[in-house]
């Protein structure tokens, strides 16, 4: 019989970065049946393969799952391979356009690579959707559909909001959330994870459970993960994201570049601290004991030795203090640490690494607004490494970087990390 720690020790790290449990009671009450018959908790995570690579946002339910993992549960990753065939609505103001089985399974086996930097290979059970999803039939799908209402799909926010707006809506994404549902039911699950956007989803695995005789699971969701300008949601389109794959140095510097807020959503979501650790974290900055890049520096170490190694993190570590903290440079300027998170703008930036130049002449006050500052660069009156700055967006090789900025007789070291 499996040996469980106390039901509160279990909770301080389950509820860490949970946006919601639906409920908590339900779950200490199934945590308790748990140490008391030795049955570890069926616990699942659906990924739907709609995209190759992965970046941070995306490992947020994997760190909940393989805490369940540390703690002794069975968790399942389940891989939408037949649900991606619909494609998920979530979040779309449009049909999603469906993937072909060629696509789906190269993506699943990519997603697959990728989770094992997180999850326990030998304790993760893996299953495909498609296994129960495929012998369903038209038969068992009309009776599954029996089970709801069209004026229940259309309680879903994206759904509401199509009709109203006279936007198509296809039968088939009436499917999704009911499929998601009977994964449920398949696996008999006693807890789902998914994001917050997902609710509805969730919710409906519950009561499809019900009806199906089973104990409905808990629903414990996650917010969802700013990226590196701390407004919108972390997107590879969006040039805001930390990919998994990256070089560690790279993923170093634009963890060091992220806004302290931000960092403390980054420690609950990105690490396998419990929450009474963070909390002591986040308290000694507060009380000057310890300062908030060390507290930074220690995140980037940690989240990059998760995903390389400890040898690597630390090498990417030292290299960046040799960079931004060690560095001379040929004349006496002063050097000014700014994050590139300020100098994105709230709308972020498309495509890859860039700045915005007004935002870092006004960060390094070399000028007093952001209009005077346009009205310098338009006149050639700024430098940058020597070079005239002919633009207002100033691409990025990588983070972190330096950079000496020149406004007539004045100058500065921008260090952006």
């Amino acid at each position: 019989m499996h040996e469980f720690l106390s039901v509160d020790e279990q909770l301080d790290l389950l509820q860490k970065g949970a946006a919601e449990i639906i409920r908590v009671s339900d779950l200490r009450e199934r945590l308790e049946e748990s140490r008391k018959t030795g049955r570890p908790l069926r616990v699942k995570a659906g990924f739907d393969p709609t995209a190759p690579d992965l970046h941070l946002g995306h490992t947020v339910l994997m760190r909940k799952l393989r805490h369940f993992q540390q703690l002794g549960h069975q968790v399942i990753f389940l891989v939408g391979d037949f649900t991606s065939l619909i494609g998920d609505p979530t979040g779309r103001n449009v049909t999603r356009k469906p993937l072909t089985r060629e696509q789906i399974n190269e993506n699943a086996k990519t997603y697959q690579e990728q989770v094992f930097k997180i999850l326990d290979r030998d304790q993760t059970e893996v299953r495909f959707n498609s296994e129960w999803l495929d012998k369903l039939g038209f038969e068992g799908t009309i009776r599954l559909a029996s089970h709801f209402t069209v004026s229940q799909m259309l309680e879903r926010d994206e759904f509401h909001k199509r009709f109203e707006a006279e936007q198509p809506i296809g039968l088939h994404e009436f499917l999704y959330p009911m499929m998601q549902g009977y994964d449920s039911v398949a696996l008999e699950c006693d807890v789902e994870l998914g994001g917050t956007d997902q609710k509805f989803n969730l919710l409906g695995g519950r009561e499809l459970q019900r009806q199906f005789g089973q104990k409905p699971q808990i629903v414990l969701m996650t917010p969802i993960l700013e990226g590196l300008d701390g407004v919108q949601k972390m997107s590879k389109s969006l040039g805001n994201a930390i990919g998994i794959h990256e070089p560690p140095a790279e993923m170093y510097g634009k963890l060091m570049s992220i806004s302290d807020e931000l960092m403390w959503k980054f420690w609950a979501l990105l690490t396998d601290l419990r929450q009474s650790e963070v909390d002591g974290l986040q308290a000694e900055v507060a009380s000057g004991a310890l300062h908030p890049m060390e507290a930074k520096k220690r995140l980037a170490r940690t989240i990059v030795a998760d995903f390389h190694s400890a040898e690597e993190a630390a090498r990417a570590d030292e290299n960046w203090a040799r960079m931004f903290q060690q560095r001379e440079v040929g004349e006496d300027l002063e050097e000014v640490a700014v994050t590139y998170a300020d100098l994105v703008g709230p709308s972020g930036l498309p495509g890859g690494l860039a700045i915005r130049l007004p935002k870092l002449l006004v960060q390094l006050g070399l000028a007093a607004s952001g209009a005077e500052a346009s009205r310098k660069i338009a006149e050639k009156a700024v430098k940058l490494d020597g070079e005239v700055a002919g633009n207002a967006t100033i691409p990025l090789e990588k983070l972190p970087a330096r950079i000496v900025v020149r406004l007539g007789k004045r100058a500065k070291v921008a260090m952006i990390s």
